[in-house]
């Protein structure tokens, strides 16, 4: 009774009604990658390899020297610059766009559901 309530409530909302009257289709999932998302999907696997492994390194090489300097000025900085290949690659992989659609699938499945 409690998640009919709910989902009549959140059938009423604007965002919701326009979810449900323009169905999304994941149909865009099923196409050939092109080469501006490889390479937006490469990128963002880099910044995981450049992330974290090459802040570790950069600790133990801290540590190694005993040289602080290096850890202090250097971690931050390398995964500042992951951050930034992450951006750039989710930028190309137009992954707000895919995640939108995504998104708007899952409620719409959702509430379907619950109003079902």
């Amino acid at each position: 009774m409690i998640r009919r309530k709910i989902a009549q409530y959140l059938a009423g909302k604007k965002f919701i009604i326009k979810i449900l009257e323009n169905p999304a289709d994941l149909s865009e999932f099923k196409e050939r990658p092109t080469p501006r998302l490889i390479t937006g999907l490469i990128l963002m696997g880099l910044s995981y390899v450049i992330g974290w492994p090459a802040v570790a390194a950069l600790g133990v090489l801290a540590v190694w020297l005993k040289e602080p300097l290096i850890a202090v000025i250097g971690c931050p900085t390398t995964y500042a610059l992951s951050y930034v290949v992450f951006i750039i690659g989710a930028w190309l992989a137009r992954a707000p766009h895919y995640m939108g659609t995504l998104a708007r699938y899952t409620i719409q499945f959702f509430l379907r559901k619950l109003l079902s």
